[in-house]
């Protein structure tokens, strides 16, 4: 479980970071949701070309699609080594696929599971974006028992446990979501 030091160096590393490399954060944020979107249509050019058998027509599409899709996760991913590409491809897609399925949770009047699935994307999208901040290693991440899973039934035993001094004892992904909330404003212009 992380502690207030943690909490503490995650907001100072995003102040150095967002400073050091001038980001433009807001800007980012805005091209990781297009690259979301850039995923979902390679996924939706794969199964039409599938189902309607015009693959050669459709896979030139996907191809184009990706190649697109690739050069603008380079503009958000500068900095990467072994599996970093590929984990912070598939957490905006698993962020983006989590969600719609909270859309449509939302639109058949399940609300609290539409609640849980949007709160799981924002946890992998806060990832995402702590791992390409370098406020964290993927390294760290299993060392400081992020795996999605684990976290997960953390959170579910400890239902917002109170430490000893009365205050909500969050675990080390949800500290890091609220940190890049403070970080991460789409609306600033």
């Amino acid at each position: 479980m992380a502690n207030s030091e943690d909490y503490k160096r995650l907001l100072e590393k995003v102040d150095r970071v967002t400073k050091e490399k001038k980001l433009d954060l807001s800007s980012d944020e805005d091209l990781s949701i297009a690259i979301m979107n850039l995923i979902s249509i390679e996924e939706h050019l794969f199964f039409t070309a599938e189902k309607t058998g015009k693959k050669d027509k459709y896979y030139e599409l996907l191809r184009e699609v990706r190649d697109m899709r690739k050069d603008l996760l380079k503009k958000i991913i500068r900095d990467y080594e072994g599996e970093v590409w590929c984990i912070s491809k598939h957490l905006l897609a698993t962020s983006m696929r989590l969600m719609e399925v909270g859309t449509k949770l939302l639109g058949k009047g399940q609300d609290k599971e539409a609640q849980e699935m949007f709160d799981k994307a924002h946890k992998m999208y806060s990832l995402f974006w702590a791992i390409n901040l370098n406020m964290i290693k993927v390294d760290e991440v299993k060392q400081r028992n992020l795996v999605y899973d684990a976290d997960i039934k953390r959170e579910k035993a400890e239902d917002k446990l109170l430490d000893s001094a009365g205050k909500e004892n969050k675990t080390f992904l949800s500290k890091v979501t609220d940190v890049l909330k403070k970080a991460i404003d789409c609306c600033k212009e």
